[in-house]
């Protein structure tokens, strides 16, 4: 990727590998799973180009950052802990930055915005809404009920059985798998089935995905392992108990939100009725605009690159 510099900072006591190219206000790009600062490959060189400094880390248990052993130093505050760090070392003298957010980077900016909202001029996010859980205490069990034992996020909890599944099928098959998931609806992972599909059949890339592409997540994830994304998961309900003192808090940063109709996350229980019916809106009320995507899936950010790339220098242009 011509003109992106790469560079290992220390944060909040782990070694966090970051993409950086462009001068200018910074815009904090946080990718989700199973993904890479690549994810944003579109937005870094987009954004660079009109005069800002784009910075994609691989967050926490990703590609080339540390991946602490312990499966409980992956909560919302050790990634935020991570991100305040960042924020730190590119944008010093307290200067707030721009943030976009897709899948736990959303998640997890939410929370940055939440916690910190000293630092964050603006948010764009991508496919999760603000606080998706509610004050739902067990949240994995709440799931369970409503998908069954094989939902993916049920399936992510015991840890090492779903590392050894993926091992089985493969880092490129499982990559491919995930991003090209295009169904409306839930994953769901049996035990000792994968993905439903027979290994060794044939997968056909969409046009906004090469294989390039990915071979360099499957390069990075063969590496890495799964494991520290899917503690992301493992640490969903210890996060919801910690995240109490904030129950009913309002979200006070400008904000935009994208996300398209065959999302899976669009199609969770109560979603729609959240972002539509005023839920969103009252939790966010800096939320200037909601934008859904037709015929776009839950990694949009790849999928409609120059789109996104547009939505955040319009909404960012602006301040």
């Amino acid at each position: 990727m011509e003109g992106i510099q790469h560079r290992i900072v220390k944060v909040n006591g782990i070694n966090m590998h970051i993409a950086e190219k462009g001068q200018g206000p910074v815009i904090l790009f946080l990718h989700g799973f199973p993904e890479l600062w690549y994810s944003w490959r579109h937005q870094i060189t987009a954004l660079a180009s009109l005069g800002y400094r784009a910075v994609a880390p691989d967050l926490r248990g990703f590609g080339d950052t540390d991946a602490p052993p312990d499966v409980t130093s992956y909560t919302c505050f050790h990634v935020i802990g991570d991100l305040v760090g960042l924020i730190d070392t590119v944008a010093p003298n307290d200067e707030k930055v721009f943030v976009v957010g897709h899948d736990w980077g959303a998640f997890m900016a939410w929370f940055l915005c939440l916690f910190r909202p000293d630092r964050v001029k603006a948010l764009v996010n991508l496919s999760v809404v603000f606080n998706p859980f509610g004050s739902i205490n067990n949240v994995i069990e709440v799931l369970r009920a409503y998908y069954g034992d094989n939902y993916y996020m049920c399936r992510f909890q015991e840890p090492g059985e779903i590392e050894a599944e993926f091992a089985q099928i493969g880092t490129e098959t499982v990559i491919k798998e995930f991003l090209t998931f295009r169904t409306p609806g839930p994953i769901i992972l049996p035990k000792g089935k994968g993905f439903g599909h027979p290994p060794d059949a044939p997968m056909a890339l969409p046009s906004w995905l090469s294989e390039e592409d990915v071979k360099y997540f499957t390069a990075k994830f063969d590496n890495k392992g799964f494991t520290g994304g899917i503690n992301y998961y493992r640490n969903i309900n210890l996060s919801q108990e910690l995240l109490a003192p904030w129950a009913g808090s309002r979200l006070q940063i400008p904000t935009k939100f994208i996300i398209g109709d065959l999302d899976l996350v669009y199609h969770m229980p109560g979603v729609k009725e959240y972002i539509h019916k005023g839920g969103f809106k009252r939790d966010v009320p800096l939320l200037e605009e909601v934008v859904i995507m037709e015929g776009v899936g839950h990694f949009i950010n790849q999928e409609k690159g120059d789109e996104i790339s547009k939505h955040i220098y319009d909404f960012f242009n602006k301040f």
